[in-house]
């Protein structure tokens, strides 16, 4: 069933602002209409089929933020206290302190879902404060993860909150100047390796220039808040310990991270549509990949491998999404990657219409350059 044309990702950015998921999603729902094989996934399927799973759980929470946030706080104390004994060693902690760090991150996402906590207040405040371990001003990142949500999949909304990616008709348009800096951004060392600089320490520092004032109020605090702890730190332990500790922690996890939010929606046979034909429901389960990974891998990266589940019902909590995936039917044929499938996904460059799947630079055929223009300009895990 074709989705109507209704400009869901607008109106994700009118109603972001106070945790009003559910009428956010019901708009996207209704919007996206869908059907799978011969059953239609409408409201009624996210409402009755999902409201279980979609409970926050108190003492699941607290767990997870034990071995989250506060497993990544006491892991840095002790890096901190390692510095003078081996440098080698706070690299070497590094690697486990990342995994917390993406898990904190996984926490900090949940929250601005509102799907973490019982209660609404206690979401942002616990967002506000991982927001600034993870280097991300909090009510923004909400505010376009959001657009996200609602516009997955659709090749005429794309810019808002994903990896920027051409169809093979774009890119045939492109000047040479143009196609080489569209290579460069999509070289896996630059995405993975210059990648976690640009989206968590340099990105969510500036404020843009559509951004309503209290977006900018929040960014500029945010800024002064994380200004604040590291001149603390420098103070307290010296500029070259921060460096050494902070550093090495935030590129590992930056890399994990910008990987993860690439192959959750960056796949060979990936669902993109225009506009007119879009599906909410088949942006869910056809669009984000089911990214199944070693359980360590697993426990670190906060479960949100099991995209499909979150995009159709993003209320779910983070603990509950494996068993919603392996209580519901629908969840099982969809798009099924492992780690090595994630790995050799990084070749995709440009998404060809006229196949309908992800291609490589070397299988994009010429084609008539159909569209001239991308839309928007979008930023490679930025807020993601």
């Amino acid at each position: 069933m074709p989705a109507r044309d209704i400009h869901v990702g607008e109106q994700a950015g009118r109603v972001a602002e106070d945790d009003t998921w559910e009428q956010h999603m019901d708009d996207a729902v209704k919007c996206g209409g869908g059907e799978r094989g011969s059953r239609r996934l409408d409201a009624a399927f996210w409402r009755e089929s999902l409201a279980p799973y979609a409970k926050p759980d108190l003492r699941r929470s607290v767990f997870d933020f034990a071995t989250s946030v506060l497993a990544y706080l006491a892991l840095t104390a002790v890096m901190y206290a390692a510095v003078d004994v081996s440098v080698l060693l706070v690299v070497v902690l590094a690697v486990p302190a990342a995994g917390f760090l993406v898990r904190t991150f996984v926490v900090f996402h949940d929250c601005a879902h509102g799907s973490f906590l019982p209660w609404r207040r206690a979401n942002r405040w616990l967002g506000i404060a991982c927001g600034l371990l993870v280097y991300s001003p909090f009510h923004i990142w909400r505010h376009e993860h959001a657009v996200h949500h609602a516009s997955a999949g659709d090749l005429d909304r794309r810019g808002r909150g994903d990896v920027e990616t051409l169809t093979v008709a774009e890119w045939v348009a492109l000047s040479r100047r143009k196609r080489l800096a569209y290579r460069t951004f999509r070289n896996p060392l630059v995405m993975l390796g210059l990648g976690p600089i640009w989206a968590l320490m340099i990105e969510p520092r500036l404020v843009p220039r559509s951004a309503r004032a209290r977006f900018g109020r929040t960014i500029i605090a945010t800024n002064i808040a994380l200004t604040a702890l590291l001149a603390g730190l420098c103070a307290l332990v010296g500029w070259r310990a921060v460096l050494v500790v902070q550093l090495p922690t935030a590129m590992l996890a930056g890399a994990a991270g910008i990987w993860m939010f690439y192959v959750q929606h960056q796949f060979e046979d990936v669902y993109w549509e225009r506009k007119a034909d879009w599906s909410y429901a088949e942006a869910a389960l056809r669009g984000s990949s089911y990214l199944k990974l070693p359980r360590l891998l697993q426990f670190f990266t906060g479960n949100i491998g099991l995209h499909h589940v979150h995009h159709l019902s993003a209320r779910i909590p983070n603990y509950n999404l494996q068993r919603a995936h392996d209580e519901n039917p629908v969840f099982h044929d969809v798009p099924r990657l492992n780690f090595w499938d994630g790995v050799r996904a990084l070749q995709l460059k440009l998404y060809d219409e006229d196949r309908g799947r992800m291609v490589t630079f070397r299988q994009a055929r010429p084609v008539p350059a159909t569209v001239a223009t991308t839309p928007g300009g979008a930023q490679a895990a930025s807020r993601c």
